[in-house]
């Protein structure tokens, strides 16, 4: 399949995150990338690294929008860093460049990102949020 015509899913969620919440981020991004689709998160700690690396682990694809001015705050397993230097409203490229959003637990960042996503229609799907 080419690369424009694969799903973009997004993956929000805290950047601090309990064991299991981290193991249930890594098994969402597992299928992510086993379904060939390309995963999208915040490129960060928590549900976003263990998303993308559950993703890398199944040979996916993943794009980490990123809040701040540098490459190098993306996790390991972040194959495309997208540098925003914009804080929390890189929020909005996550959920305008995703075609669906599975938000995993979470606060007031990832809240944000579901009210976001369902202002504009995109599908979302909520685990342990």
């Amino acid at each position: 399949m080419e690369l424009r015509q694969r799903p973009r899913i997004g993956v929000m969620g805290p950047a601090l995150c309990l064991p299991d919440v981290y193991n249930l981020a890594r098994e969402v991004g597992y299928l992510i990338g086993i379904k060939g689709a390309i995963l999208i998160c915040g490129g960060r700690g928590g549900v976003m690294e263990a998303s993308a690396k559950g993703a890398r682990e199944a040979g996916g694809l993943t794009i980490g929008i990123l809040p701040g001015a540098s490459a190098s705050e993306a996790n390991p397993y972040i194959d495309i860093p997208i540098v925003t230097d914009l804080g929390n409203a890189r929020n909005a490229i996550n959920v305008l460049t995703s075609q669906a959003i599975i938000a995993i637990h979470g606060s007031y960042g990832t809240l944000s990102e579901i009210a976001l996503a369902l202002n504009c229609h995109t599908p979302v799907v909520g685990l342990d949020t």
